[in-house]
């Protein structure tokens, strides 16, 4: 053991379980931690904010006070540090979105300028973007296939304790961010819905206790919004509080049809990072067409749905119960996500972007990839999409899911008085035209 100090820059991998960075940054000898509180989370929304910052703080506890959180540029940020630190060699985190990427080698540049070394160990999936490939050594553009070879690839087991005891503190700092203040700023949490959990430890038991009662029926019970039977790891995935690898050995253990539909739904986590690592231009443009660039709803009449839409004011219950939960929360539920979705493609004729883009502004769990290829997927025009002609009906889906009405209920009280509004379409008539728009679409070839 050497008794140089190592620099672990901490980016969305917020956690001291399971987390080979940290692990091989405090095997050094000595070793200091740091984050980039970035120009780019300015533009995250307050509750988000609030979030990491609340985050951050158990990160640094968990630590033993030594985590530096830093506003500015990673390159400045990280550089500074490391150079404080005396650091030679900075350990990481890779990641793979185009964002991520393009952050990553400027932090690498600017300490190559100063004869440092960042050093990439591990990614926030149990297998990297990239490496699940076909025997020609190309993409997998469906699902199935890429799961089934993504389970005989494998991962490697959840990684050993870092050595805390190698962790130095930090002296005062101008440009540490002060987490108190943050962690208070934006909370508008509903009082009737518990706030997301920011601990480290407290969301690993709650795993724990979703595997051990919750897992078995999984397979049916995740697509009732009326009912409380999802894992609740959408948020800490997405912070980097718990790795999908440490959930995958605990998921390992367990027999049954509920454990493995679990497990694709993490399949599907990482087909989305690793279609956009090989499509980075999928963050903002389609992968295939399905309308004439003409045909979508644009100007005064789109403003004017999509505010309907946004606000909860639709007249289609389940629609509006979800856009609620979102503006109230910051979170929703997965099969109401793909509803309202289609029904702002689909039966506003509304392009995807608009509807992830306000996805991005609002949710907790917000991930890159999974939120575009997700609305892509839904818009039928991303890989192993949901074909374009499946149209949601929001109100079928309303009695199939939510046959008590108690989501509805929940979110839209006032649904059977005189103050909520008529439905702003007919649905059967709004899915007849946008049929009719896909199919002359196909005809004259459209692009």
């Amino acid at each position: 053991m050497t008794s140089e100090t190592a620099l672990w820059w901490a980016r969305r991998d917020l956690r001291v379980t399971d987390n080979p960075a940290l692990v091989d940054a405090t095997a050094t000898g000595r070793a200091r931690a740091v984050f980039a509180w970035t120009p780019a989370l300015h533009r995250w929304s307050g509750r988000r904010t609030a979030h990491l910052a609340r985050v951050l703080w158990q990160l640094r506890d968990g630590l033993g006070g030594s985590l530096a959180v830093r506003k500015g540029d990673a390159a400045d940020v990280v550089s500074q540090a490391a150079q404080e630190a005396g650091a030679t060699v900075v350990f990481a985190a890779k990641e793979y979105s185009p964002a991520g990427v393009a952050e990553q080698e400027a932090v690498a540049a600017a300490l190559r300028a100063d004869g440092r070394e960042l050093r990439f160990v591990g990614s926030p999936y149990a297998v990297a973007p990239g490496r699940v490939v076909k025997a020609d050594g190309t993409e997998y553009k469906v699902f199935t296939p890429f799961r089934d070879a993504w389970r005989q690839h494998g991962w490697r087991a959840p990684a050993a304790a870092p050595n805390l005891d190698a962790l130095e503190a930090w002296g005062p700092h101008a440009d540490d961010i002060d987490l108190d203040q943050r962690a208070a700023h934006g909370d508008t949490n509903d009082p009737l819905v518990s706030t997301p959990e920011f601990r480290e430890d407290r969301i690993l038991a709650a795993l724990d206790d979703f595997l051990d009662s919750d897992i078995a029926t999984y397979g049916t019970d995740r697509d009732r919004p009326d009912l409380d039977r999802t894992s609740h790891l959408s948020v800490p995935l997405a912070y980097g509080q718990v790795h999908p690898r440490t959930v995958l050995a605990r998921t390992a253990r367990i027999d049954g049809d509920g454990a493995r539909v679990f497990e694709s739904e993490l399949a599907w986590r990482e087909f989305h990072a690793d279609v956009l690592h090989h499509y980075p231009d999928a963050r903002r443009a389609s992968l295939r067409p399905v309308l004439a660039e003409g045909d979508w709803v644009t100007g005064r009449e789109a403003d004017e749905a999509f505010v309907a839409w946004r606000d909860g004011r639709t007249g289609f219950g389940l629609v509006d119960a979800g856009m609620r939960q979102l503006q109230h929360t910051g979170w929703m539920h997965n099969r109401v996500r793909m509803v309202v979705a289609s029904f702002l493609v689909k039966d506003l004729l509304i392009p995807w972007q608009r509807g992830a883009n306000h996805f991005r502004r609002t949710l907790m769990d917000y991930d890159h990839s999974q939120n575009q290829l997700n609305w892509q997927w839904v818009a039928g025009t991303g890989r192993d999409a949901s074909p374009f002609f499946r149209i949601f009906n929001p109100s079928t889906q309303a009695d199939k899911f939510d046959p008590q009405r108690r989501y509805i209920e929940r979110w839209v009280p006032e649904i059977d008085t005189p103050e909520y509004p008529a439905p702003m379409v007919d649905h059967k008539e709004a899915r007849a035209h946008t049929l009719e728009l896909h199919q002359r679409a196909k005809d004259s070839g459209a692009r």
